[in-house]
């Protein structure tokens, strides 16, 4: 009589228990951010970290205010409004206003997130939204970039300016070494450090990678899409420059590439969950950035290319999901093939 009174819990599937949390994935996400932020307020001072502070403050007060007004549960404990605000001020130049990282924050939080729906439901990428919502308002205080404070602190271009005024039918070496040798652009391994014009969490390639590598290592990210994006850029750039290595390195280096590849472009609610829709994802986003990056008047098609596949991973998943077991084809679906 005692087993027929017992009770059995029947849930849908899949039934698979991990400890793994959104708050643990999102901490680590912190974490793997955080040589990024000390780089650039070594880079570019202090005034680096007020910007990062703002924006974060801002995304967690409009996130909080969003959901007490909706009526929703309490959400910033799950620390995606923290990352949502490093991220964007990782796409802001360090001469930025304080008032228009409050209002990219209110952009990124409540009009990208929580009007969709919250974390997991928004179609786009919060923090790339609200970057190019702020460009296309604000283009001049946008591009404001200064160069480090190690050297003059000057409004100067950043190294995609320079880049986009050389001739890659000719040698493009020359030409950057020349750029080099009169203090326009970085050499290499400035440039792979960070010493340079640009946005505040873009610059330092080394802190951004040994951030990567701990989100891999952590399983909190695939190398899929940012092996595919950046392997695409790197692949275009070679061969549209005729097979010129150091153009390729500096365009690699140069603009927010590794920043988008491995920290924006793998955001899961906005990328596609099975291997064949990561590359391809990560491929369009390399093709866009190259065509827009040497074919349009911005220097920069990082963020465009992101928001492009952000908008086109529904029809990527509907082409590229796996078929279930024990799938046959009707004669509509050969037809649709064909």
């Amino acid at each position: 009589m005692e087993d027929e009174k017992k009770l059995f819990t029947v849930s849908a599937s899949p039934h698979v228990k991990s400890p793994t949390t959104v708050r643990g994935i999102m901490l680590d996400v912190i974490i793997s951010l955080i040589p990024a932020v000390f780089a650039g307020v070594a880079v570019f001072g202090f005034r680096a970290a007020l910007v990062v502070a703002v924006c974060v403050c801002s995304c967690v007060a409009f996130e909080a205010i969003s959901v007490k007004i909706m009526k929703k549960p309490m959400s910033i404990g799950d620390l995606s409004a923290v990352i949502t605000g490093i991220l964007l001020a990782f796409n802001l130049p360090v001469t930025i206003p304080v008032w228009m990282c409050v209002l990219g924050s209110f952009v990124a939080i409540v009009v990208v997130k929580q009007l969709f729906g919250g974390i997991g439901q928004n179609f786009a990428n919060p923090a790339i939204t609200a970057r190019i919502v702020l460009l296309v308002s604000f283009a001049s205080a946008m591009t404001n970039f200064t160069a480090p404070k190690a050297l003059d602190a000057v409004t100067t271009a950043t190294p995609l300016a320079h880049l986009g005024a050389i001739d890659r039918a000719g040698d493009a070496t020359a030409e950057i070494m020349k750029l080099v040798s009169s203090g326009d652009l970085p050499d290499l391994v400035r440039m792979f450090f960070g010493v340079r014009a640009g946005c505040i969490g873009e610059v330092c390639g080394a802190a951004l990678l040994l951030g990567a590598i701990y989100l891999m290592i952590r399983r909190v990210i695939s190398p899929i899409i940012p092996l595919c994006f950046i392997g695409t850029v790197a692949a275009l750039m070679f061969a549209l420059s005729r097979g010129d290595v150091y153009y390729t390195v500096y365009e690699l280096l140069g603009g927010g590439l590794i920043l988008g590849a491995f920290f924006m472009a793998t955001d899961y609610s906005t990328s596609p969950i099975n291997k064949k829709g990561k590359a391809l994802f990560g491929i369009g986003c390399g093709l866009v950035t190259t065509v827009i990056r040497l074919y349009c008047s911005l220097p920069e098609g990082v963020s465009y290319s992101i928001l492009l596949m952000n908008i086109l991973c529904p029809l990527i998943e509907k082409a590229t999901a796996p078929k279930y077991f024990g799938f046959v084809k009707t004669k509509k679906d050969k037809k649709e093939a064909a």
